[in-house]
Parts: structure tokens; C-alpha cells; sequence
């Protein structure tokens, strides 16, 4: 019986468990083996559904998300083991690259909207995502207006030494322009490429200017213009004049005649033009026995409305010394100025009563005659 059993367990190390079912004799027993059943791995059925990630915009779950722009455009990612087999967004499908990347760009109306992202496996499991959206055109103001269109252009001129040594020299045109100079580009939108400032300037000098803008601004540009220094009033011939650097007390030629700034005033094709000046006579160019009285508008009528005014220091009669009052008020008003929209006439309302009450000029705000107003207003913008 031994040596049967260890033949037994020899033919069992021999054959493995593969060896079919079998029976062994011997004379006195018999035993059966059976085959020993294979492994075998039941495939689990995939129930997990898609993964979906936004990518941009960035937004929070369940929050709203504002946007001022009427396209929406959708970057995301999209995972799944078994692949995708379809993704709609707002119930048009969308191509989902290899790495599983999508994108997409949605139209809307103005207004809030629910933009559902459904992604699809391979194997019918889907997920939802939904991105809760309002569209709220964003509210352009008057200045991003008026900087998207058009530009401000300046001539600054300030004039103190004269060639001619029988016109008095004076003590404050350049520093009163530098400092208006300053105080445009840096607290409003006047860029400084775009303003130019003339010291001591020939009457050469001032018409190469006049004729550089004339070419340069547009109907959607605005124009500020300053003069500090010598004026002049012919009473016999009712005609004003600067006096530029170059002036000669007994020789007109060199003057610079109101006339030849209205014929570049009529050239200068811009929104808004104002004139500003120092100087004696100065009101001479401006409309006479005008009663300006303009009434109390919004800022963006006066703005869409051509404008030609002159704010001056004085009357067309009238002398102004040489430590201007109307320059120091206009330039501390337009520096302590906090507004971010100051019209030309609320700047001379402003500072009319205090140069009044600090010296005995009178100074004027009004229509330049013939030269294409319309009712508008200068408006100075604050950064």
C-alpha cells in the first residue's frame, strides 16, 4: 500500500493541476482526480461617468458670473477612462481634442443664462456642468468715449524777452505757461507728445505751430490754446495783435494779427477749440456785445456740440499787468480741480468773481465770431 501511495503522489507532481480527470487502479483501490477549474476574471461594468473641468473663464460653483462682453469664450478639459464619446455645450456639440482639451466660443444676449456642458463616455454614463452667466454691457463713460476717438492737442506760448529793447521785457508769460504745461499733462488727458510749448517764440515759430496742427488734429480732436505776453490794440484800424519775440515796437510785420489765428481757427478742424490768453487786448478777438450766457446742460450735450470760445484775461480795451491775477486763478483752478468732467465755462465761472475782487480787469468768456461754433464746450477731463 506505501509504494502505491508514493507512485500516487509522484504522477500528481508530474501532471499538475491540468491533468484530466483520471482514475487509478491498483489491485486492491482505486482513486479519481479531478481537473482543478481555471481562474476566472469577470469584467467589471464601467459606471463612472465623464470628469468635467473648466479651464477659463474662471469661475466658482453655483456663483453667478458677470461678463461685459456679449462672447463668452469657454476653455476646458474633459476626462474619461473609457474615452468621450460625444460633449455638447448649450446644445451644440462641441470637438474634444486627444488630451481631452475643448473650446468654444458663446454668444449672449444681454441678460442672465444657464449654459448646461454635458459630456457622454463610451459606455452611455454622462456628466453635467452648468455655468450660471449674466451679460451686462459694460456702461462706457464720456471720457473713454472722447479718448477712444479723439486726442487733446495744446499750444502753450509764453513769451517774456523781446529783440526789440523798447518792448518791456516781462517777468511771468513762461512760467505761467510751464506750469499750465504741467498741470494739463499731468492731471489730464493731454499727452505730452500731443502738446506743444513755445517760449519765447517768433512769430515764425508760432505759425510753423499752428500749421503742424492744422494738419495733425481731426473733427474728433480737441484744441487748447494759450498765450501769455505783449498784446496790442490798433483802435484806429479795430484790429488786436500778439507781439511774438521778434516783435519791433515801430514795424508790424512780425506782429501776429487776430485775424491770422481766426483763419487757423477756421483750418483747425477740431471738435473743440479754446483760446486762452493773457494778455493786453487780449478780448479784442472775441465776438463783440456778446451777452454769453450759456445755460446749465449735461456735460455729454455740450460735448457732442462744436465749439469756438476765447477765455481771456480781459476786455478788448483792457490792459493787463504783468502779474496776471486771471493766469494764477486759472491755473489754481484747473490744479485743485477734482471733477473728473470741468467744462471751459464752469473753469471761467470759477475763477470770473476772484480775479474781479483781486485786480481791475474783467475778464471774458465767448464766442469766437465765424469760425464754426455750435453751442458746445470745451471740456477739460481729469486722469
Amino acid at each position: 500500500m506505501k509504494k502505491i501511495l508514493a507512485w500516487i503522489m509522484l504522477f500528481s507532481f508530474i501532471s499538475g493541476p491540468v491533468m484530466m480527470a483520471q482514475v487509478i487502479k491498483s489491485e486492491r483501490s482505486s482513486i479519481k482526480f479531478n481537473k482543478v477549474p481555471e481562474k476566472v476574471e469577470v469584467e467589471e461594468q464601467d459606471t463612472d461617468p465623464p470628469v468635467i473641468e473648466i479651464i477659463t473663464p474662471s469661475f466658482e460653483e453655483g456663483k453667478k458670473m458677470v461678463i461685459e462682453e456679449d462672447k463668452l469664450d469657454l476653455i476646458g478639459l474633459v476626462k474619461d477612462k473609457t474615452g468621450i464619446s460625444s460633449l455638447m455645450v448649450r446644445s451644440s456639440e462641441v470637438e474634444v481634442a486627444e488630451t481631452g482639451i475643448f473650446k468654444t466660443s458663446i454668444y449672449l444676449d444681454e441678460g442672465d443664462h444657464l449654459i448646461p456642458i454635458i459630456a457622454i463616455d463610451s459606455n452611455g454614463n454622462h456628466s453635467k456642468k452648468e455655468l450660471w452667466v449674466a451679460y451686462v454691457p459694460r456702461v462706457i463713460t464720456l471720457a473713454e468715449r472722447i479718448n477712444s476717438e479723439g486726442k487733446y492737442y495744446g499750444l502753450i506760448i509764453g513769451i517774456e524777452h523781446y529783440e526789440d529793447p523798447d518792448i518791456m521785457p516781462l517777468d511771468n508769460p513762461i512760467n505761467d505757461a510751464t506750469r499750465l504745461y504741467n498741470i494739463l499733462v499731468n492731471n489730464y488727458t493731454f499727452d505730452p507728445e500731443n502738446v506743444l510749448l513755445r517760449t519765447d517764440a517768433t512769430r515764425e515759430a508760432i505759425i510753423k505751430s499752428l500749421d503742424y496742427l492744422s494738419q495733425k488734429i481731426t473733427p474728433n480732436d480737441n484744441l487748447l490754446i494759450f498765450y501769455a505776453g505783449h498784446g496790442h490794440w490798433d483802435r484806429r484800424a479795430n484790429i488786436g495783435y500778439w507781439l511774438p519775440s521778434d516783435a519791433e515796437k515801430d514795424n508790424k510785420s512780425d506782429w501776429f494779427r487776430n485775424s491770422t489765428l481766426v483763419d487757423y481757427l477756421k483750418e483747425v478742424k477740431s471738435k473743440h477749440t479754446l483760446l486762452i490768453t493773457d494778455a493786453c487786448f487780449g478780448g479784442s478777438i472775441l465776438k463783440r456785445n456778446s451777452n454769453f450766457n450759456i445755460a446749465s446742460k449735461a456735460i455729454e450735450r455740450l460735448y457732442e456740440l462744436p465749439s469756438r470760445r476765447a477765455m481771456t484775461s480781459g476786455n478788448y480795451d483792457e490792459e493787463v499787468p504783468d502779474r496776471s491775477a486771471f493766469t494764477q486763478f486759472l491755473i489754481s483752478r484747473l490744479a485743485n480741480n477734482l471733477e473728473k468732467y470741468f467744462s471751459a465755462e464752469e473753469l471761467y465761472s470759477s475763477l470770473r468773481t476772484a480775479v474781479i475782487n483781486n485786480s481791475d480787469v474783467v475778464p471774458q468768456y465767448e464766442v469766437i465770431q465765424d469760425v464754426g461754433d455750435e453751442g458746445g464746450d470745451f471740456i477739460f477731463i481729469r486722469k
